[in-house]
């Protein structure tokens, strides 16, 4: 698995804590350049990861010009000697990007799916939240996408968003599904520290729904996207059969996987992460070669499997854990069957569907 971090974005969006900035186009070149030094400086490392799924997000991957993601995908290819063992190929856009120019240039490269923030498709919604594009834009490029040959489409939505009304999540939950793409990801608004919702929340200029209409969205979520015969595949994730993420259920399965670009993580499978340095000057001046190095002890692969595991519907599987990890699983679990919100049947342990609204919560209490 190889993920690719492009930090680039026109605005900032009032939600968004991930690594990005603003900076100019002359920015995006040295960024480049970074990049293509960090791939043929990691090469053994990519060689070794013998990578099936390439993921590149953001940022927003879909403002780089053609020219430079041909670069990219050119020196990612030599350095793997080619894509012929490549399954799922993603980049991750935004509606207005999505350009004739663009997806001529996208047909040239790897890319066989691409991950679009659609959130909303209410467009005073998508004004509060600062988004560059329109309802009619999303419809627009999920159109010409398809027409150029990107059917496998995964589109992200957002709720429990500031005065948004359970019928109003509704509407864009059926629109998404009636426009047919074979994956969709939703996911709850989160308010992080810093951004610019975290501060106008502070002063009381937008109000967020509480609990109880969340709860309720997420519920109608499931109950329409099973209507569709969509899969519940992960706490977050919903797909048609054969179309889950292949790339984000690696890192829930725990495999191996490289980070390239600023801010971006990897992990070899064991014990040993690394995170690249959030911070596009350095990592420009020193190409790629400035990171920090985590050696993951005993309870914290336990608590990483756990975490990552019980999100989806496999579930986690007991005799992958160690004795005493497996005992205190067992231990902990017991209460969580008894209630309801779990099952264990042939050794995998499962969140049941009530169980997901409180996810969290039963996460953590297994955590050593």
């Amino acid at each position: 698995m190889i993920y690719i971090h492009v930090p680039f974005c026109k605005s900032r969006c009032i939600y968004c804590d991930f690594f990005s900035t603003t900076r100019d186009a002359a920015w995006q070149q040295k960024y480049v350049d970074a990049l293509v030094s960090e791939i043929k400086g990691r090469r053994e490392e990519i060689v070794r990861a013998q990578a099936n799924t390439i993921y590149i997000g953001g940022g927003t991957p879909s403002l780089l010009p053609a020219d430079y993601l041909l670069r990219i995908f050119d020196v990612l290819g030599e350095v793997c000697g080619g894509f012929t063992s490549l399954v799922e190929c993603t980049v991750e856009a935004n509606p207005d990007d999505v350009t004739e120019e663009w997806t001529d240039a996208l047909v040239e490269t790897p890319v066989n799916r691409v991950s679009m923030g659609v959130q909303s498709l209410n467009d005073d919604m998508l004004k509060l939240l600062r988004r560059r594009h329109t309802a009619a834009q999303a419809l627009e490029a999920i159109a010409l996408l398809r027409n150029k040959g990107f059917g496998n489409l995964s589109l992200d939505l957002m709720y429990g968003l500031p005065g948004q009304s359970l019928e109003e999540w509704e509407r864009d939950v059926r629109g998404i599904i009636a426009v047919g793409a074979p994956h969709l990801s939703a996911y709850a608004l989160q308010v992080e520290e810093g951004t610019l919702l975290y501060r106008n929340l502070e002063e009381g200029i937008n109000i967020l729904p509480d609990e109880e209409e969340t709860v309720a969205m997420y519920e109608s979520l499931m109950r329409l996207t099973a209507a569709a015969g969509l899969e519940h595949y992960e706490i977050s994730n919903f797909a048609r059969p054969g179309f889950r993420a292949r790339h984000n259920s690696g890192y829930w399965n725990g495999k191996p996987y490289v980070g390239l670009g600023p801010g971006a993580h990897s992990y070899d499978g064991e014990k040993v992460r690394r995170c690249n340095t959030p911070d596009l000057e350095l990592y420009c001046e020193a190409g790629g070669t400035y990171f920090e190095q985590e050696i993951l002890n005993d309870e914290e692969r336990y608590n990483e499997m756990v975490l990552t595991r019980l999100r989806t519907s496999d579930g986690l599987e007991i005799a992958l854990l160690k004795e005493n990890e497996r005992k205190h699983t067992l231990n902990v679990a017991k209460r969580h069957i008894e209630s309801g919100v779990m099952s264990l049947k042939n050794g995998i342990l499962r969140l049941e569907s009530k169980g997901i609204f409180v996810s969290n919560d039963i996460i953590s209490d297994f955590m050593l």
